[in-house]
């Protein structure tokens, strides 16, 4: 799934999805089993009373943008993730890392280094032995 909008200032999924999107992507991640969009509403219904039709509006919006799968069973539809939580934040980090190297190369570098410092310094030990591994490889 490529994001084609990532929100600045938020956190979180919020960064990818809408609040809504977000909530629902929890839900359907926490599940063990593709839920319907009943069950959905039913886990989101404790924040605040949302219509079934707007949590189907905006689970099948999810679907066409490629986040969630839509299979039929029995007389009902169930939706699942298409990757993990997990997976998916690799993925959309991995190319918004990519994006941001192509459009800004040595600055994002020397950003990333810098902010690797106020976070945890324990993580340019890690930056480190990333580069070596990648020179012994190279």
């Amino acid at each position: 799934m490529k994001i084609k909008k990532f929100n600045v200032g938020t956190t979180g999924l919020d960064r990818f999805f809408g609040p809504l999107e977000a909530k629902i992507m929890n839900v359907l991640w926490d599940a063990e089993h593709p839920l319907t969009i009943k069950e959905v509403q039913q886990s989101l219904d404790h924040e605040k009373s949302l219509s079934f039709n707007t949590v189907m509006t905006v689970m099948n919006r999810l679907v066409e943008k490629g986040a969630l799968q839509k299979q039929m069973e029995g007389k009902s539809f169930h939706y699942v993730p298409l990757e993990s939580r997990e997976d998916f934040l690799d993925h959309q980090s991995r190319e918004l890392t990519h994006e941001l190297m192509e459009e800004f190369g040595s600055l994002a570098v020397n950003h990333m280094v810098d902010v690797l410092e106020e976070v945890d310094p324990k993580l340019i030990q890690a930056l480190e032995d990333k580069i070596r591994q990648w020179k012994n490889n190279g």
